[in-house]
């Protein structure tokens, strides 16, 4: 998959290079202002507890 997109970049290496690093930027923003905002209520992690109880000490 990333050959396949590497080889339909525009561009000299250095080009396809910068161009490579503003889409893995791209998807990054997107997936933490719109995916993983979705996503949050759908996942079991805000069910956690923790016993204060015991230890040592």
């Amino acid at each position: 998959m990333y050959s396949w997109i590497w080889r339909h970049l525009p561009g000299n290496t250095l080009v396809r290079a910068v161009i490579s690093l503003l889409l893995v930027l791209g998807v990054v923003y997107l997936l933490f202002q719109y995916v993983f905002p979705w996503a949050e209520p759908l996942l079991p992690f805000s069910d956690v507890t923790v016993d204060n109880g015991g230890g040592t000490g």
